[in-house]
């Protein structure tokens, strides 16, 4: 395991890393996850071993420092990861980046574009939501204002979300959780998809076929994102079906 110092009061990010050839690549798990459950599986696949590979924790989440005087903004998170990649000496990596992950990684690549040489989005966030009881996961936590979720909210999300989930959702941050939630559902400036259309570099976006037509797909395609529908997958897509994501991710750098 490595750590390096993202904030100013020297809270650390910590990940797992593969040895392997460069260009590195770098995972980055959602909300509530980590990505070492999450992305070991893909980052040891037939299609993608061999290679420099970094699971990281964002800042609040799994084995990383749970701040509680961070904003958790998706500027802030990735300005965070930004550190840790220069930490490590990583230089033009390709992001593999899952749900919120993904939308951290899109802000990324537009802050700090020397980092990334491309990007392979799953399932991310790419607009604003309105939080409300319908939602399970951002969107529902978003609905609690702070001091709620924190008296009686965690432990209803424990009930809503389920185990799976849970598992590693119990190791944020309560304050990180509730923080990440509520930025994520206000998005980013510009808007996560906006920015996303912008980028100059190879960008993937994964989804599970089964959602039916992607909103926004052909403007997507238009600008040069390969809009990828996967089979016999759920949300989480590196899980479900580890053998697309590894095509894809080598597609990106075809």
């Amino acid at each position: 395991m490595r750590s390096a110092p993202v904030t100013p009061g020297g809270d650390l990010i910590r990940w797992v890393e593969l040895p392997g050839a460069e260009p590195a690549r770098v995972y980055v798990h959602g909300l509530g996850a980590s990505s070492l459950p999450y992305f070991t599986g893909a980052a040891l696949h037939p299609l993608l071993a061999g290679r420099r590979s970094l699971l990281v924790d964002l800042l609040g989440f799994g084995i990383s420092d749970r701040p509680t005087d961070f904003d958790y903004s998706l500027e802030a998170h990735a300005d965070a990861l930004a550190a840790a990649i220069e930490a490590a000496g990583v230089e033009r990596a390709q992001l593999v980046a899952h749900s919120m992950g993904g939308s951290v990684a899109i802000v990324l690549a537009t802050r700090h574009p020397h980092l990334v040489r491309s990007l392979v989005l799953l399932d991310a966030n790419l607009d604003a939501v309105a939080p409300g009881p319908q939602w399970m996961g951002s969107g529902r936590i978003a609905w609690y204002s702070e001091e709620e979720f924190l008296a009686s909210g965690w432990a209803e999300t424990e009930r809503v979300v389920g185990p799976h989930w849970w598992s590693t959702m119990r190791l944020a941050g309560r304050e990180a959780l509730h923080r990440s939630s509520v930025q994520l559902c206000r998005g980013s400036e510009p808007m996560m998809r906006r920015q996303l259309l912008g980028l100059r570099i190879p960008r993937t976006f994964l989804y599970p076929a089964d959602d039916g037509r992607l909103p926004g797909s052909a403007e997507l395609a238009e600008a040069g994102v390969s809009v990828v529908a996967v089979p016999d997958s759920g949300h989480n897509i590196m899980l479900d079906n580890p053998d697309a994501l590894a095509r894809a991710v080598v597609a990106a750098e075809s």
